[in-house]
């Protein structure tokens, strides 16, 4: 696509706006060579990573005076879609916003380029308005109003079928490799890394095929798409996923690893048959954005201490107790980088491997052949490890194979899913592990819960009332004795409007002691175990978040909402 008049008028832009650096625009003029006449800058500048999509697009929408397209601003239906073919609004990434009587409002990736206009107006018989666009919302609304008799034929191949003949199969892999299918799905994945999304979830309906994101642990919907293209977007990502197209009656797991923006992402598929389709939810990881200190993950330096105490002896147990999605897998891999020295050997056992970490020995279990955790663990031992991960205690087995290793002079980290720390404990014995075992063995036990974080560039500081003080029991957790101020979430572009921007853990370290031993043996509920360690000095779940909403990391909101059933 041509860029008339566009590159040098950018360019000074840029620099003098701060958005770009000189150096980087020298590196990218060279990138372009003597063809930058005729080739974007800005399409450099994308590909380079040295600028992203919205705020180029903002930057030509305010160089150029041309006012910037909203998504909510693309229509619903195509515009004049038997005048306008979808290959030349995708060669020049344009497409009408909106019609009227004498005129017509054209989205313009480059509004500088009269070319396009200027056809847009003979083929149409009206004169046209410009103004910008973002690159790929315009070319995700071409594929949504402008392809959908690919998606139809689509959809014809597949629709009612549970069993697909191999004409089926086959019309469906080849749909599936068509350019608006790959160009759709890949920007799912551009979208999710934009916003730090931890999750796709691709749910097909009756009437649309809704797409959705999980970003700081809350689903957001984006830009639904029609229902027919439902089965070319599932067997697309069952495609690279390694995974069966043809069979659609039984749940599949995969496994997708790419790399975007110079950043390596593992993404975990899992389908499930629906009443209008498969659902397919892909979980993002990113291979390099593991953190491998406590500090960074929100532990204060007395439980960091306390923690590097528990991990430097030779044997124990520490599990690490939390619901789905509480960020216990990242604490077990940073408590693993700790130990990880090269006078000691590591293995784990994982379902999945979630991260691959250099110098460890990591086992993916797989029970269709008889590879469970307690099969796996059985041979682990005859290995000479020092350290042993465990990514589950599911069953009895388990548990005992783990309470033995760490018996007999190992170190064994491994998770639960309780509400708390004290509920770990008392969920072992009724797992059917002995008292005796359990109180030789178990260090300790971190309960932990993710918040999402606030927005550094727009939070509001506020001074809460008395009464909300009291209610709270704010004012015990004020060690300080400074009047006491909370934050609460505004909303800016930084953050997308939410207010929050990524998420931090908050946590309670129960470390085992000869109180809590004696309750143990005891027998004794869970309520009683965790007054003991409260009393001995262990800061609850709840209390960690309170000092983190005081300290301004986060809302007193987000911390009651997500410890109300701790």
């Amino acid at each position: 696509m041509p860029a008339p008049s566009l590159n040098q008028g950018l360019a000074s832009y840029l620099v003098n706006k701060g958005i770009l650096s000189r150096a980087d625009l020298e590196g990218a003029l060279r990138v372009l060579g003597d063809d930058s006449d005729g080739q974007p800058l800005a399409d450099t500048l994308r590909r380079l990573n040295m600028v992203s999509e919205p705020v180029m697009a903002e930057a030509i929408a305010d160089m150029l005076k041309r006012p910037l397209a909203q998504s909510r601003h693309y229509p619903l239906q195509a515009i004049a879609a038997d005048k306008l073919p979808p290959r030349f609004l995708h060669e020049y990434c344009i497409i009408p916003l909106k019609e009227t009587r004498g005129q017509i409002l054209l989205a313009m990736q480059n509004p500088a380029d009269d070319y396009p206009a200027k056809a847009v107006e003979l083929a149409l018989g009206r004169r046209v308005r410009r103004c910008t666009g973002v690159p790929s919302e315009i070319q995700r609304a071409i594929e949504r109003l402008y392809e959908q008799k690919q998606a139809d034929d689509v959809d014809a191949a597949a629709s009612g079928k549970n069993e697909l003949c191999a004409e089926d199969v086959e019309q469906l892999r080849d749909m599936a490799s068509e350019a608006p299918v790959i160009r759709l799905v890949s920007q799912m994945f551009q979208y999710a890394l934009d916003q730090r999304a931890s999750d796709i979830h691709i749910e097909p309906g009756e009437t649309s095929l809704k797409i959705r994101y999980r970003v700081d642990g809350v689903l957001r919907e984006y830009d639904p798409q029609p229902a027919d293209i439902a089965a070319a977007v599932i067997s697309r990502v069952k495609i690279m996923a390694k995974l069966d197209i043809a069979e659609r009656r039984l749940p599949q797991d995969g496994r997708i690893k790419l790399r975007m923006q110079g950043h390596d992402l593992d993404i975990r598929v899992s389908t499930m048959p629906t009443i209008h389709g498969e659902s397919v939810v892909m979980r993002m990881l990113h291979r390099e954005s593991i953190s491998l200190q406590f500090e960074t993950l929100g532990f204060g330096q007395e439980s960091c201490e306390r923690l590097q105490s528990i991990l430097q002896q030779p044997h124990g147990m520490l599990i690490v107790t939390g619901p789905t999605g509480s960020g216990k897998t990242t604490t077990l891999y940073t408590a693993i980088g700790t130990v990880n020295t090269d006078e000691k050997k590591v293995i784990t056992v994982e379902d999945p491997v979630e991260y691959q970490l250099a110098g460890i020995n990591q086992i993916q279990v797989k029970p269709d052949i008889g590879l469970t955790f307690a099969s796996t663990l059985r041979s682990i031992v005859r290995q000479d490890p020092d350290v042993i991960l465990v990514g589950e205690m599911r069953d009895l087995e388990t548990a005992q194979i783990c309470v033995q290793s760490a018996l007999t002079g190992h170190l064994v980290l491994s998770t639960l899913h309780t509400n708390d720390a004290a509920s770990s404990v008392t969920r072992l014995l009724e797992m059917g592990v002995e008292d005796y075992l359990l109180i030789s063995t178990l260090s300790a036990v971190i309960g932990q819960r993710l918040v999402r974080k606030l927005c550094a560039h727009c939070r509001q500081a506020y001074r809460p009332l008395p009464e909300v003080i009291e209610e709270l029991g704010l004012a015990s957790l004020n060690v300080a004795g400074e009047a006491i101020q909370l934050y609460r979430a505004k909303g800016c572009e930084a953050c997308d409007g939410s207010g929050y921007r990524g998420r931090l853990a908050i946590f309670e370290l129960l470390q085992m002691n000869d109180e809590i031993r004696k309750l143990v043996v005891q027998r004794a509920g869970s309520s009683e175990i965790q007054q003991a360690a409260v009393r001995t000095g262990m800061r609850t779940i709840y209390q960690d978040g309170c000092r983190k909403a005081m300290q301004g990391l986060t809302t007193i909101e987000e911390v009651v909402r997500v410890t109300r059933e701790a």
